[in-house]
C-alpha cells in the first residue's frame, strides 16, 4: 500500500468563522489571496468549483472541480484539478480540498487539507509543487490577512 501524501495545514484567525468563510467562498475576497484568481460556485454538493483568473492577459480557468461536503462557517470539500497541467482530466486525478473551520475564544482555527496526492497522476510532483514555496503555508497567511481586515 502507497503512503499517503497529503498537505496539511493550520492557522488561528483573529475573526469569527462567518467572516473567515466569507472569505473562503467570495470572488472577491479569494481573488486578494489566491494568486488573482476568483472563486466561482454556489456552494451546493455536486456543483462546479472554478478558480478563474487573468493570466498573460487571457481569462483562464486555473482550478476546476466540485463540491463534495459543505456546512457553512464549519466545513468545505470540493476537488480540484489544473485543467492547463498535462494530466488526463478524469475524476482519478482530483484530489480533495478541505477547510475545517471552528471557533475558538472569538476567533476561528482553519484547518487544511489536500489530498491524496499518492492516488493521482503525477503525484508526487504535484505534492512538491503543492509544498512549495506559495503554497498553502503562504495561502493560509493571506487567508488571515484577508479574513481579519474584514
Amino acid at each position: 500500500m502507497e503512503n499517503e501524501l497529503i498537505v496539511k495545514g493550520e492557522i488561528i484567525i483573529d475573526a469569527e468563522p462567518g467572516k473567515v468563510w466569507n472569505t473562503l467562498t467570495s470572488p472577491e475576497r479569494t481573488k486578494q489571496y489566491m494568486f488573482g484568481c476568483e472563486v466561482l460556485s454556489d456552494w451546493k454538493v455536486g456543483s462546479p468549483v472554478l478558480w478563474k483568473g487573468v493570466f498573460d492577459g487571457k481569462e483562464i480557468v486555473a482550478v476546476k472541480g466540485e463540491v463534495k461536503a459543505i456546512e457553512p462557517c464549519q466545513y468545505l470539500a470540493y476537488t480540484t484539478i489544473d485543467p492547463n497541467a498535462d494530466i488526463e482530466d478524469i475524476p482519478e486525478n482530483y484530489t480533495t480540498v478541505t477547510y475545517r473551520l471552528t471557533s475558538e475564544n472569538g476567533n476561528t482555527r482553519l484547518n487544511i487539507t489536500q489530498g491524496d496526492f499518492a492516488k493521482v497522476a503525477n503525484g508526487e510532483k504535484r505534492y512538491q509543487d503543492t509544498q512549495s514555496e506559495g503554497g498553502w503555508d503562504g495561502i493560509l497567511k493571506e487567508i488571515k490577512k484577508v479574513a481579519e481586515r474584514g
